[in-house]
């Protein structure tokens, strides 16, 4: 494959990818600048109680990419038992899940909200963040169900090379949260203004449109998906496949799981200097997660590329098409670090804070932003790694890391040192240099490169 046959072939795939999850970054700006209009302790609030779905988000990730390795070199193959077993497995983990994450957010609500709450504040509130936090989180907790549907179909639509309908869907669902947002947020055009709580409303109602666009329209296209047909017909695994397949997984989602834990750790670290550095971190947060899609986008589509060749035995190409993907990320993600320098200082004046706050959120956006591309590096090296299934590699390399290395630098330089905390933001970024040789020499050596769809027997 030529190599600009590979980047239009990955271009493909991410755009929709970038477009859906863009949009969807965008409406959580509009939630968190609309939010951040009912006051500080409101906005603190909504942030914290993202922060915990994102855990439970990833931890979903984590159980369904094991299955999606599976899918996409199962479609790279054409054999759709295969593939269709992968659906089954997906559903199968992400209900346990589910079910662990409902119980989890239901009798431990304050406890985890109150790990973000530890740090000293003259000018927000406690108790009303902590208010504002359980009951957004609540209602949130019915949006739960129909994102775990919507995501498994997603993945199962771009394992086959379509990213288009989760991009509608994606789009339909935006539409729906930004109006819904405006209406119950403020009490517009006769509806009740619910605040906190009809923010959480808007969100989970632009779940179940999300899903049904996404289910629906499917369903009613079936014969351009061959793979889905059918795949209700019965639940029954194979044996060798769902161990083989949960095998993988379990990495994958401990991976995913305890990295999402490492960020909300390092974040309750960062909380120990106040809580005007989280309401700085979150807005930062907020316009860095609207851009980093592109790089997201570019890895999950290197990861369904690479698997898919590595389904259909071209083995040859595939080492040269990684290094190719891991560059062309970085460079895209280089252009990012300019763009976000640029409006780093204009965008903190969108929210209603102090001064204080938004002077942090500047730095904290111009400091990410110089990690752009090594980011973007990353994370299409932990998708190629993870494309040839050594979920045990990726689980040592990722969260393993974060763990025993970046969690603790942060825990040890926030609360035992008066380094600033800009200062400690940029050592832990830094610390992922170390990452990217690491990851660099096992591409290098080729220990990811494997057939799993070969050593199958259907």
């Amino acid at each position: 494959m030529k190599e600009k046959t590979i980047y239009r072939r990955a271009l493909w795939l991410a755009v929709p990818m970038m477009i859906q999850n863009g949009i969807t970054n965008a409406v959580t700006l509009v939630d968190n600048v609309m939010v951040g209009s009912l006051g500080e302790e409101a906005f603190t609030g909504v942030s914290i109680v993202g922060q915990l779905i994102f855990v439970f988000n990833l931890a979903i990730f984590g159980a369904l990419s094991g299955p999606g390795i599976y899918g996409a070199q199962f479609f790279g193959k054409d054999a759709k038992d295969g593939f269709q077993s992968t659906v089954r497995m997906k559903y199968l983990l992400s209900c346990i899940c589910l079910a662990a994450g409902l119980l989890v957010f239901l009798t431990m609500d304050e406890g985890l909200i109150g790990l973000y709450l530890k740090g000293e504040s003259d000018e927000i509130d406690k108790g009303m963040t902590l208010m504002y936090a359980r009951q957004y989180l609540r209602i949130m907790l019915l949006g739960l169900p129909p994102f775990v549907v919507t995501q498994i179909y997603a993945g199962s639509l771009r394992e086959t090379g379509d990213s288009v309908k989760p991009m509608i869907a994606g789009i339909g669902s935006v539409l729906t949260d930004i109006v819904l947002n405006y209406l119950l947020i403020y009490g517009k055009f006769g509806f009740p203004e619910l605040g906190v709580r009809g923010a959480a409303i808007a969100t989970v109602a632009a779940r179940f449109v999300e899903l049904g666009i996404v289910v629906l329209w499917t369903h009613l296209a079936i014969a351009k998906h061959p793979f889905l047909d059918g795949v209700y017909r019965t639940f029954h695994l194979p044996r060798e496949l769902a161990g083989k397949m949960l095998r993988k997984t379990l990495p994958i989602f401990m991976n995913e799981f305890l990295w999402a834990g490492g960020i909300a750790a390092l974040t309750q670290c960062y909380s120990k200097r106040g809580l005007m550095v989280i309401a700085g971190l979150n807005i930062s947060n907020a316009l860095c997660n609207l851009l980093n899609v592109v790089f997201i986008a570019l890895g999950n589509a290197v990861g369904i590329l690479i698997g898919q060749q590595l389904g259909a035995g071209q083995t040859e190409q595939v080492k040269k098409n990684a290094f190719r993907l891991m560059r062309f990320t970085g460079v895209v993600s280089a252009g990012l670090t300019v763009l976000l320098i640029a409006i780093s200082h204009v965008f903190p004046k969108l929210y209603n804070t102090t001064e204080d706050v938004r002077q942090y959120a500047a730095m904290f956006i111009i400091i990410t932003a110089l990690f752009f591309p090594v980011q973007g590096y990353l994370n299409a090296l932990y998708f190629t790694l993870r494309s040839g299934g050594k979920t045990l590699v990726t689980f040592l390399f990722d969260s393993v890391y974060s763990w025993i290395v970046i969690v603790p630098i942060a825990k040890v330089l926030c609360e035992y040192t008066g380094l600033p905390i800009l200062m400690i933001y940029a050592i832990v970024h830094a610390a992922d240099i170390i990452k990217v040789a690491i990851g660099y020499v096992l591409i290098r050596k080729g220990v990811w490169i494997s057939n799993l769809a070969e050593e199958i027997k259907m």
